[in-house]
């Protein structure tokens, strides 16, 4: 994450701490003081009745005030100037679009706080002399959590990640045995959260030209249209059927991708996709994970398409023979073993790659072959289109083929199921064309 021999920006640590202090308490504040000025009846409330269940600790708010601390100390905890700004703006885009929610839907905790005395009844009146009962959805105590907890995650050697864990839990289940929120303010912060760490990652992505645009578009709409059914659905539905916005905003994100975005939308680096992603993403990811476990069971397995190099399904990666994998699937997680030598090279199912791309999952493939003894896996979800696409290229680049032609004769002899269409095969001659040989 850090660059070897640079520096922790400690100055503009300082200065980041300067700007995002004074403006917590003037957007927070601002916000408080506009709801607590409003009419009793234009300020609703969010609380169930078995709410009124919850137990009021009192103890939990020093976890709950915990989180100041550690909303200071983490701007001095990124290592590069890079994470430092994009920690810093996740955090300040949180605080200001929960203010802007506070403004357009104010509301107001739904229960009276007994009178509390001794230690911790001292530290609820210190918050209560500036948090009104208002601000509650969506909850930013939870959305600044979410940020937080990514940054200490990445930071806190794996020895005490129990204890991180452990302590940012407690401040989670806080916001609720404090009474300061109600239930729905704390899934709300965090989707917020969620959204603004995907769209502010900590190493953006480029945008890649998508190649075969009526294939490309074709599948855009699919998701789009699937995206727009969950939208319509939660407009319907009402009451439990907003839930449906998360399988909305999931399946829009890959017709995105699709649009021209290309894989930087599932945000995978280092054979893993973001925190933020994972979560975004789930709805799309299970429903794709159920599709490609029934075509497996009727697809082949790795096969040797030629010496020491396989292709297959992502299934086969967890395969101990493989000495090395080559990932190609966007959509997923890393699933090679670990003790493979690994490479991941993320595209987009059923699309034939940029030309950088596919150059780059050429030269990974060849690398991998060459710095790896033993059998070599390149793989997708299916083992159909992205790696046929891959292995096609590389026999080619490698002189192994003398024409895509050629290559193409040799795989189908080796390999029983490739899923190309004609009019991919013939781009794919283009994109081989431009490859620089190995």
């Amino acid at each position: 994450m850090s660059v070897a021999g640079e520096r922790r920006p400690w100055r503009l640590a300082c200065l980041w701490l300067l700007i995002l202090g004074p403006g917590f308490f003037l957007l927070y504040g601002a916000a408080n003081e506009y709801a607590a000025s409003l009419p009793p009846e234009r300020v609703g409330n969010l609380a169930m009745a078995w709410e009124r269940h919850i137990p009021l600790w009192p103890w939990t708010i020093a976890p709950y005030w915990s989180i100041d601390l550690l909303y200071g100390l983490s701007l001095f905890l990124c290592a590069s100037r890079r994470e430092l700004n994009v920690h810093a703006m996740r955090l300040l885009a949180v605080t200001a679009l929960s203010c802007l929610c506070f403004v357009l839907f104010p509301l107001r905790f739904g229960f009276d706080r007994p009178p509390l005395d001794g230690v911790f009844g001292q530290l609820f009146q210190l918050l209560m002399g500036f948090d009104k009962p208002f601000n509650q959805a969506p909850s930013l105590h939870i959305g600044l959590l979410t940020v937080l907890w990514l940054r200490y995650w990445q930071h806190v050697p794996p020895r005490w990640r129990w204890l991180l864990h452990g302590w940012f839990a407690l401040i989670g289940v806080s916001v609720l045995t404090t009474w300061q929120h109600h239930f729905w303010d704390v899934p709300s912060g965090f989707a917020l959260a969620v959204l603004v760490c995907y769209a502010l990652p900590m190493e953006a992505g480029g945008r890649r030209r998508a190649q075969a645009r009526r294939r490309s578009h074709r599948l855009a709409a699919r998701y789009g249209l699937a995206a727009a059914a969950c939208l319509a659905g939660a407009w319907t539905a009402g009451g439990w059927g907003w839930l449906l916005y998360w399988p909305a905003a999931s399946l829009a994100l890959p017709a995105l991708g699709y649009l021209g975005l290309g894989p930087s939308v599932m945000q995978k680096q280092g054979g893993c996709r973001r925190f933020s992603a994972r979560v975004l993403l789930w709805p799309y990811s299970l429903a794709a994970g159920l599709c490609h476990r029934y075509f497996l069971r009727s697809l082949p397995g790795a096969e040797e398409i030629a010496p020491g190099v396989w292709l297959g399904p992502i299934s086969a990666a967890e395969e101990k023979r493989f000495a090395a994998v080559l990932d190609l699937a966007a959509e997923y997680d890393r699933r090679a073993h670990v003790h493979a030598a690994y490479e991941s090279v993320p595209l987009l199912d059923l699309l034939l790659p940029c030309v950088d791309d596919l150059s780059r999952a050429v030269h990974a493939l060849e690398r991998l072959r060459v710095e790896a003894p033993g059998p070599l896996l390149v793989h997708c979800a299916l083992g159909l289109t992205r790696s046929a696409t891959v292995a096609l290229a590389w026999l080619v680049a490698s002189g192994r083929a003398a024409s895509l032609a050629e290559a193409r004769a040799l795989l189908s002899q080796r390999r029983q199921r490739v899923e190309l269409s004609e009019s991919q095969y013939a781009q794919l001659a283009e994109l081989c064309a431009k490859l620089e040989p190995l």
